[in-house]
């Protein structure tokens, strides 16, 4: 194959950002197919305003140019390299790579509470890394050292008070994630996941509401009445915000005057057969088709963690509840009315 031109291009995308691709002329067989493009998943910003915004742009630029050329002498002289020397080439363009970029791929690919994780995480990692770290350049070492300033470093929510050890540590966990999918799609060369300890998270009190309290709730009014429904039906329950987001109908059954949920657990991937009260079911609101959410609208935010928090103040109750403490509640309701611990932990894994 000779006479192929292979043109470096930029594609406007959201974000206020462009993303690189090579234009070849006449078209080249990729994947089995005749292509005039291949995006390099690399990505400039269309307006950068700060000394390391404009550094990035140069060094993506460079790099895909450097691609750029690779490719062109490949279709044009392919004997100018074996087999080897193309592996080897191909693992220092992924090297070259931005881990940060590739984090934030995989944050803003993510969905409920999961997402405000990912992407607090991928600010601290801004923070630490400048904006910019390649694959190449991350060590056991770098990752100790985010790890310490997790540990030290203020909160984004108030510059006053340190990040606590067990948000640093999911935070580093989400990296660590990550590391490990890099892994696997081979922009790194060495597990560096398993390399890497997590932070131990500390023990902590867990808040949970008494049946008084969850009655005070039950009588005063929420701003947003879906709210108000899935968290008692979470109290009575046991279920996780990801799993009552996603109950539908056709996951409730009755049998002689006796409800049951069968569902797959979200994070555990389990079946499960969980026996509930005519209560809870009241909150589930009017029966709708099978494959219809039974608490359509209920989003994870920062909104409705506000919503939540005016509610519980309302109702009077002075304790820092988040919408886990209603599974803690079930659970020790359960343990108060007589249930087996056998029973209960199944019920929370």
């Amino acid at each position: 194959m000779t006479g192929i031109k292979v043109a470096l291009r930029q594609k406007k995308i959201s974000g206020g950002r462009k993303s690189l691709y090579l234009d070849f002329y006449p078209a080249v067989m990729h994947d089995g197919k005749l292509t005039r493009r291949e995006f390099l998943k690399m990505y400039i910003l269309e307006n950068p305003k700060t000394p390391i915004d404009k550094a990035g742009n140069l060094e993506t630029l460079k790099l895909a140019e450097a691609i750029r050329h690779k490719r062109e002498n490949e279709l044009n002289k392919p004997e100018i390299y074996s087999e080897y020397e193309r592996e080897q080439l191909r693992r220092r363009e992924l090297s070259n790579r931005c881990f940060v970029t590739y984090f934030e791929q995989i944050a803003t690919s993510r969905n409920n509470s999961n997402y405000e994780n990912w992407i607090a995480a991928l600010k601290y990692l801004k923070s630490y890394s400048g904006g910019t770290v390649k694959f190449g350049e991350l060590s056991e070492s770098y990752l100790e050292g985010f790890k310490k300033f997790l540990l030290t470093t203020k909160s984004n929510r108030s510059k006053k008070t340190p990040l606590s050890q067990n948000t640093a540590s999911a935070y580093f966990n989400k990296v660590k994630a990550a590391l490990r999918q890099a892994f696997k799609d081979g922009f790194l060369q060495t597990d560096l996941n398993s390399k890497v300890r997590s932070i131990k998270e500390i023990d902590t009190k867990r808040e949970y509401l008494s049946i008084k309290e969850l009655n005070k709730l039950v009588k005063t009014t929420c701003s947003n009445d879906l709210l108000k429904r899935a968290a008692l039906f979470s109290a009575l329950t046991g279920l996780r915000f990801s799993d009552i987001q996603k109950l539908t109908w056709e996951e409730l059954e009755e049998y002689d005057g006796i409800y049951f949920l069968k569902f797959t657990q979200k994070k555990t991937k389990g079946n499960e057969v969980l026996p509930i009260s005519a209560q809870a079911v009241s909150f589930m609101g009017e029966p709708g088709e099978a494959e219809r959410k039974v608490f359509k609208g209920l989003k994870y935010s920062a909104h409705l963690n506000k919503q939540l928090l005016q509610w519980i103040r309302v109702a009077g109750i002075t304790k820092n509840i988040t919408f886990h403490c209603f599974r803690h509640t079930y659970a020790t309701l359960q343990l108060a009315g007589g249930t087996d611990i056998y029973t209960v932990s199944k019920l929370r894994t």
